[in-house]
């Protein structure tokens, strides 16, 4: 808190720098006059500051000027790596032991920021010549452009690190850059490997390389081929199985399917035998009704005649029952016609339906052909 009051005052008061090792830091204390690359984290070295540095601009582990501070609730200040990795191991303040969690640090303040910024400090590379003063806002910026800064060669294979100013001296005479061969090869070479290339002997072994790798890699498109092929294989061969069971099947739905139309032609056969049948017996009976439409005129003409024989009707049935031959020859053609044209009751009582005959169909004994049958047997009857 006294720093920050002098702070707050505008005065400056010089504080006595403690010698002791423990207070010190174990970096500052065993560094001994060392210089400290600047890259580490670990604070600025004291001695490259140029003018008077406040005590409370220092790190409380370090003991040199802080680098990316951060702030403790009890107002001291460190660098960041510097708490982070005191914190490893102790919870609590390396200045006055209060209790203290990373998580309670906070960035430093504002004005002590500024005073920070505004500190004079000479470039890491004053020891290879360079003289330059800046600020240390501006030291990074300096640095990442300092003519005196060791640079490591590009070269791959190179150890040799130069001044930034002569890298590009380095690089035209290095051993170890690489160029196109002279000849026309098509090789990149290095300057140490000039006086030995063989322009042939290089061909050659490039030559073996590819072959050996376009050898490798058709064994390789070989092998994943036969794979495949095999994978395929087995999957046709299951495919093909699986065909079979499906063709089984569909072999015995066909045969059922053959023996359902066979059943349903044959059915349709009879139904147009069954058809054609009725159809002839249609005709029949048409033509056989023409051929009464004389009859019925004469029936309608022989009606007061009929009248006259109702009285011995019992008489004439009875004597037709017992001879029925003799009564229709005794009465004429003119009785005999007018005992067969009534209606169809008599008519199967005089001429009962004879049995069918052996080879026609059962299907003709019914109504229709009884019907035809009557008819005839009238016809038959008037005829007479």
């Amino acid at each position: 808190m006294s720093e920050v009051s002098s702070w707050l005052h505008g005065q400056r008061i010089p504080v006595a720098r403690e010698t002791s090792p423990q207070r010190r830091g174990p970096e500052r204390a065993n560094r001994g006059g060392a210089r400290r690359n600047p890259h580490m984290g670990m604070g600025y070295d004291l001695e490259r500051f140029v003018g008077y540095v406040n005590e409370g601009l220092l790190c409380c582990v370090c003991r040199d000027v802080l680098e990316r501070p951060l702030q403790a609730p009890c107002e001291h200040a460190y660098c960041a790596a510097c708490i982070s990795s005191w914190l490893i191991h102790h919870h609590s303040c390396p200045e006055d032991r209060l209790p203290l969690d990373i998580s309670t640090l906070r960035p430093l303040h504002r004005y002590m920021r500024n005073d920070l910024s505004r500190l004079q400090i000479r470039c890491v590379n004053s020891g290879q010549g360079c003289d330059a003063v800046c600020c240390l806002e501006t030291l990074h910026t300096h640095e990442d452009e300092c003519p005196f800064a060791l640079m490591p060669c590009s070269y791959t294979g190179c150890p040799v690190q130069v001044e930034r100013r002569g890298l590009e001296s380095h690089l035209s005479e290095c051993e170890f850059r690489s160029r196109a061969c002279p000849s026309g090869c098509g090789h990149t070479l290095l300057s140490v490997d000039q006086s030995q290339h063989n322009c042939v002997a290089e061909l050659r072994t490039e030559l073996e390389l590819l072959r050996a790798e376009m050898l490798g890699k058709v064994e390789e498109v070989r092998c994943e081929m036969e794979s495949r092929l095999d994978s395929q294989r087995r999957h046709m061969v299951q495919k093909e199985s699986l065909l079979k069971s499906e063709v089984e099947d569909l072999k015995g739905q066909l045969s059922r399917v053959v023996c359902d139309v066979r059943a349903l032609l044959g059915a349709e056969r009879l139904r147009r035998q069954e058809l054609a049948e009725a159809e002839l017996e249609k005709r029949e009976l048409l033509e056989m009704l023409r051929s009464l439409q004389p009859c019925r005129g004469q029936w309608n003409r022989d009606e007061p005649i009929r009248g006259l024989h109702q009285e011995d009707g019992p008489i004439r049935s009875q004597n037709l029952v017992e001879h029925p031959t003799r009564g229709l020859l005794r009465e004429g053609p003119t009785h005999a016609s007018t005992q067969s044209l009534p209606s169809a009751s008599p008519t199967p009582a005089l001429f009962p339906p004879t049995a069918p005959q052996p080879g026609e169909g059962s299907h003709k004994a019914g109504p229709r052909s009884i019907t035809l049958d009557c008819i005839k047997r009238s016809r038959e009857v008037t005829v007479i």
